[in-house]
């Protein structure tokens, strides 16, 4: 777990799907006139050059937002998403692709705060510089985000975004997010939890959408994007999912607009497919 590095991944089509919903959580929030903490327990680098030595192994960006940056039929909800990764390539040329947690300081305001974890060492250190000009309204944390989170809930404004998506490379991370988030709840019952999950042929996987559903929640939405058909071979990401706990009511009928036009924009072959499921009540 800690040899993971995001580089590899980043702008691939499981980024796209969470960040354009990150940014959707936040500019929910940013409604109303009332400060609120972003969370991230597994925050990365921030920031990715996709003509680095990582991006570039694989240039996983190709199947994910490569295959949006020059489309002009865009559905208005992705714009702002799409938006903040234009204003770091100015030039119009693919060269960066921000991370949740720089996404979120993009649109925080001055009463808002970042709390973002990290255990690699390399990355907490670009995650530092690339914020240390941010003074206290970001904090860096060295460490488990999973065992960290519990000092910050309840947040002292008493509202939060609590973003967990750690890279599950280890199997236990899908008990963790579980136990995470039974905790979490104990805390803090009125924040939004996102959960991001790999779409991968692995049973705890297959199995977390259910499990998350069955922590008794009284609202979620559940938004998942496959890509591909699962490889023979039993490897490979063909998609991923969000479980959004104490979602927004505007994320459904967007929701509803939108994955159909995602999931034909990022397929890679008829085995592509979304799902959208929640629960209002």
């Amino acid at each position: 777990m800690l040899s993971y590095r995001h580089g590899f991944h980043a702008g691939n089509h499981a980024d796209v799907l969470k960040h354009f919903l990150t940014v959707e959580l936040l500019q929910y929030l940013n409604r109303k006139d009332k400060p609120y903490w972003y969370i991230d327990t597994h925050a990365g680098a921030g920031v990715y050059a996709l003509d680095d030595a990582f991006a570039s192994k694989n240039a996983e960006y190709n199947t994910g937002i490569g295959r949006l940056w020059q489309r002009n039929d865009v559905p208005e909800a992705m714009t702002a998403y799409l938006d903040e990764i234009r204003a770091l390539n100015p030039d119009g040329q693919l060269r960066i692709y921000p991370g949740s947690p720089y996404l979120a300081f993009s649109l925080l305001r001055d009463a808002d705060r970042l709390r973002l974890f990290e255990m690699h060492s390399t990355e907490i250190e670009i995650l530092r510089d690339n914020f240390r000009s941010a003074g206290r309204r970001v904090m860096v944390y060295p460490g488990d985000g999973f065992t960290g989170l519990k000092a910050l809930l309840p947040p002292p404004p008493r509202r939060a975004i609590v973003l967990i998506d750690p890279s599950y490379e280890d199997k236990e991370d899908y008990t963790h997010v579980l136990d995470t988030l039974r905790d979490g709840l104990r805390r803090f019952a009125t924040g939004t939890y996102a959960v991001w999950y790999p779409q991968v042929q692995r049973r705890a996987s297959e199995r977390l959408p259910e499990q998350l559903k069955a922590l008794g929640v009284r609202q979620w939405l559940h938004a998942s994007l496959t890509v591909a058909a699962p490889r023979e071979d039993g490897f490979g990401l063909h998609g991923s999912g969000m479980f959004i706990i104490n979602p927004p009511w505007t994320l459904r009928p967007m929701l509803e607009t939108v994955m159909p036009w995602l999931c034909d924009a990022l397929a890679q072959d008829a085995g592509a497919s979304y799902q959208l499921e929640w629960q209002e009540e």
